[in-house]
């Protein structure tokens, strides 16, 4: 059976099976798992947009490339770029996810982004929110 990337059935349905790791990894050689969809979805946003284009290795491409924005200079025409390239990522790299909005402020005084999605999940029941602090 190929796969369809349109229709994401969730894998959550036995409890004490894993679906993915959580971000941050911070536990001592162990990876806490998660045991939902909607918590591996996030932590894959998470995981791609905080890797650099060329980290992933034999997939240069992966990556959203958030970091480069943190030496950028915060204009509205910098903001409306960055705005586009995380559309634009996600309808490539996400193909079943939905925005439902997607708003980056910016905190003038300390020189920082905060990057505030809310999404569903195509063919499921999935909302969820994501906040990067750039």
């Amino acid at each position: 059976m190929p796969f369809n990337p349109q229709q994401i059935d969730p894998v959550d349905l036995n409890s004490n099976i894993a679906v993915g790791i959580n971000l941050p990894l911070n536990g001592p050689a162990v990876f806490k798992s998660n045991f939902t969809t909607k918590d591996a979805i996030k932590n894959n946003l998470i995981n791609y947009f905080l890797t650099n284009p060329g980290e992933k290795y034999l997939n240069s491409n992966f990556g959203g490339g958030l970091r480069a924005f943190i030496f950028e200079q915060i204009s509205e025409d910098n903001l409306f770029k960055l705005e586009n390239r995380i559309e634009n990522q996600i309808k490539d790299f996400f193909p079943y996810i939905n925005i439902l909005s997607l708003n980056i402020l910016r905190n003038d005084d300390f020189n920082t982004l905060n990057i505030q999605l809310k999404y569903t999940v195509k063919n499921t029941n999935i909302t969820d929110n994501l906040e990067i602090e750039l």
